[in-house]
């Protein structure tokens, strides 16, 4: 248990850009279920045993012994003296997880690797240490990636996964005591450098941010295995990765310096749901230092005004760490953070259990439509790095759905990839689809995603590294033709009567605590497949929206849409649809708007976040300073007045630092080697410099016809204003070779098509 004392770390200095919401110290139900979050941790084999521990240690000692001879073998024959040579030294970092020590079994290790000036990353560190670790038989799966973001060379040792990175500081020789924390290594320092280091940086200075290192362990440990449960553990799939999480957390940790881990995760939820986005998350002020590094600063950066969800580094120079973030990501974690809340309020009513928090969410069942983008390689190699570039680019096709239909498509990509075991090097990916909720459905509105799916595939087919055998195809599939082989042992679960689709549900036992009424339920089926029976709460719609939405539309017996290049004309079917399969009917429309009018505000004038402890004054200042939590068997946090009081300190902390700074809401930025569509869009916002998500927009520019079709098959509609009609599924059969590696040569038309006139009106041009 940590030390409930908020000056044990910190000589009573603040920790935070803002006073502390609470100074309370924990309960004795805060105690308790604490030490059941531990066991419950414990249980589900998040901590490695003492043997892997000791194994992981020899890795990275070995690690550093094979660096260090490297750099005296490239020093010796780049022609130093010798002297130099016995001087030469490089030195192995830890940073992520493991640094954080909040890794479980079988995790990679993220390393840095720093040297000196004269050892390039190039030609030494991806050529001469390639080439040793190649050599080596306890290295395995070695993949250098010299063209990533951060440069990477993954590999196995004895086992053990290692991400090595490499940083070249302008000094000749290495100091075995080198302090990476300093701001004088990033001096002449180039961008990929200076990248590497960032991660051993921000690191290093969240354990330093954060009043009790052991609460923060645990509640990261917490937060990292409910996100991925709750499948929105992904910094490439556009939701967040472990550094995220890290940051979010050590903003609670700051925010509740004296509470366990219970509180902190309880906590965690009630201010997440109640943020702002894109207000930033910041665990100290940005500073601009004296280097001239750009740090994030949406008033002087247009691409920083995107961003939806700013979560920012802590070390300098300060930065986004949640880019990839778009608006249907956002949307989903938002839910899941309501989700969390509801059910820690059903915990302190001791109707709810940790178990309750933790349950899989079932994205199989959640939507009646799936996109699914199947790669495949001629070995495993090949697949290996193939695998690699398509996910890396899989986030540009939901940026691509969500802007070519103005939101009103929403994709929710699932986190991992899943394989046919029947099949040799292969694998997919799959997206729900459903369409935004709480517009009237206009019948003739279609989507067409067609000219979308073209487009990502010729992103994909620019990889440099492309080789024969290396395939992709993107096809539609209804919920009820999925593959056996996404379902855990191969075996489709059986489907109760009614189920709920969860999306982003909330508490699986009735609620009927502190003034609120009994909430009805419905069951839920698992990823494992198992129906527990438990029932989960579901809000009612309102009488005029379920006579509005139930309706079925009329089906269309033989209607055709002209394919925008004058290729023949493709048939269409709907079918009936109701808003009660809808999966966001669960989302308070309150709530949902107040998300929406965030991203949609234009930019304002920032304030220094170094001014909002003066502007804050005290603990909180004014009306709206917040009591410590006393230190009662009760549970005082849940009460009524404590919750309005927390509201009041959020809404403080938030009106002083950053209002919204969303003037649109495409992602530019995240089109970079798209450059005709970026042309596109540029003249697009150019002429009509407006919001596209502007209510009087949407209304005009949404009756597009966007379609899902399955080529030759029969195919159906998704109306952008309505629930998803049920679509005819893509023939799944046919062999994955007649799929398209989008190299320049002639191609055939895919199985889903986008027409996107909308854009090519707007813009003058040609789609």
């Amino acid at each position: 248990m940590g030390s409930p004392l908020f000056n044990n770390r910190n000589n009573g200095q603040r920790l935070g850009i803002t006073e502390p919401i609470s100074l309370g110290g924990p309960s004795d139900f805060d105690v308790m279920k604490t030490r059941e979050l531990e066991k419950f941790l414990q249980d589900v084999g998040l901590y490695e045993s003492q043997e892997e521990a000791v194994s992981r240690e020899e890795v990275l000692g070995r690690l550093d012994q094979i660096v260090k001879i490297w750099v005296k073998t490239i020093s010796r024959a780049k022609g130093l003296n010798e002297q130099l040579v016995q001087e030469a030294n490089a030195k192995i970092f830890t940073f992520g997880s493991y640094r954080l020590g909040v890794h479980g079994p079988g995790a990679d290790i993220d390393t840095l690797c720093v040297g000196p000036r004269h050892a390039t990353r190039e030609e030494d560190f991806f050529g001469e240490l390639h080439k040793m670790l190649s050599e080596m038989p306890e290295v395995s799966e070695l993949h250098p990636v010299p063209d990533a973001h951060v440069p990477v060379m993954k590999f196995k040792f004895s086992g053990v996964s290692i991400d090595l990175l490499y940083a070249k500081l302008s000094l000749w020789v290495i100091p075995e005591d080198l302090d990476i924390s300093q701001d004088s290594i990033l001096q002449n320092a180039d961008e990929q450098t200076v990248r590497s280091l960032n991660g051993c940086r921000v690191t290093d200075q969240i354990l330093r941010l954060v009043p009790n290192i052991q609460n923060f362990r645990t509640t990261l440990r917490c937060m990292r295995f409910w996100a991925k449960r709750r499948g929105v553990y992904s910094n490439v799939a556009g939701f967040l990765g472990g550094i995220n999480w890290a940051l979010l957390v050590a903003r609670i940790c700051q925010l509740y310096p004296n509470a366990l881990p219970n509180m902190l995760v309880s906590r965690f939820f009630r201010v997440y749901t109640q943020w702002r986005w894109p207000n930033p998350v910041m665990l100290c002020a940005i500073e601009e230092r004296s280097l001239g590094l750009q740090v994030w600063d949406p008033r002087r950066y247009p691409k920083d005004r995107f961003h939806l969800m700013p979560i920012i580094t802590p070390a300098y120079p300060c930065m986004n760490s949640s880019y990839n973030v778009s608006s249907s990501t956002l949307r989903i974690m938002t839910e899941e953070f309501q989700r969390g809340n509801e059910i820690f309020e059903a915990m302190e009513a001791n109707k709810a259990e940790w178990d309750t928090l933790f349950e899989p969410y079932p994205f199989f069942d959640a939507y009646k439509n799936y996109l699914q983008i199947d790669i495949a390689a001629e070995n495993a190699d090949d697949l290996r790095k193939w695998k690699g570039w398509v996910e890396s680019r899989l986030r540009q096709l939901t940026l691509k759905i969500e802007r070519h239909t103005y939101n009103m498509l929403q994709c929710h990509p699932h986190p991992g990839d899943f394989s046919d075991k029947s099949k040799l090097f292969h694998c997919c990916y799959f997206m729900g689809l459903q369409r935004k909720q709480g517009v009237p459905v206009n019948e003739g509105e279609q989507f067409d995603i067609r000219l979308t799916v073209e487009e990502f595939k010729l992103s994909v087919g620019s990889y440099t590294l492309w080789k024969p055998g290396m395939e992709i195809r993107v096809t539609h599939v209804r919920r009820r033709n999925l593959p056996n082989f996404v379902f855990p042992g191969g075996v489709r679960p059986a489907r109760p009567f009614k189920i709920a689709r969860e999306s982003r549900q909330s508490v699986e036992s009735k609620v009927s605590s502190h003034g609120q009424a009994d909430k009805s339920c419905e069951g839920k089926a698992v990823t494992n497949g198992a129906d527990d029976g438990r029932k989960r709460k579901r809000e009612d719609d309102d009488v005029g929206n379920n006579l509005r939405n139930s309706k079925c539309l009329a089906t269309v017996a033989s209607s055709t849409v002209e394919d925008h290049e004058g290729s023949p004309p493709v048939t269409v079917v709907s079918s009936c649809f109701t808003k009660g399969e809808n999966m966001d009917a669960m989302l308070g429309e309150a709530r949902r708007e107040r998300v929406e009018n965030v991203i949609e505000d234009s930019l304002r004038n920032l304030k220094n976040p170094a001014d909002v402890s003066s502007q804050n004054g005290g603990e909180i200042d004014g009306s709206v300073r917040c009591s410590p939590i006393s230190n009662t068997s009760s549970v005082t946090a849940g009460s009524s007045n404590s919750k309005e009081a927390e509201k009041l300190a959020i809404e403080k902390i938030m009106s002083g630092l950053y209002d919204s700074h969303q003037s649109f809401t495409e992602e530019l930025d995240e089109l970079e080697d798209d450059l005709e569509y970026r042309n596109q869009v540029k003249d697009f916002v150019g002429s009509t410099k407006s919001n596209p998500l502007d209510s009087s927009m949407t209304n005009t520019a949404v009756a597009v016809p966007v379609k899902i079709s399955s080529g030759a098959g029969p195919s159906g509609i998704l109306y952008p204003n309505g629930g998803l009609e049920e679509l005819e599924p893509a023939e799944l059969m046919a062999p994955l070779s007649n799929g398209i590696h989008s190299a320049p040569t002639a191609q055939r038309k895919p199985l889903i098509r986008l027409k996107l006139t909308t854009v090519a009106n707007a813009t003058g041009k040609s789609a």
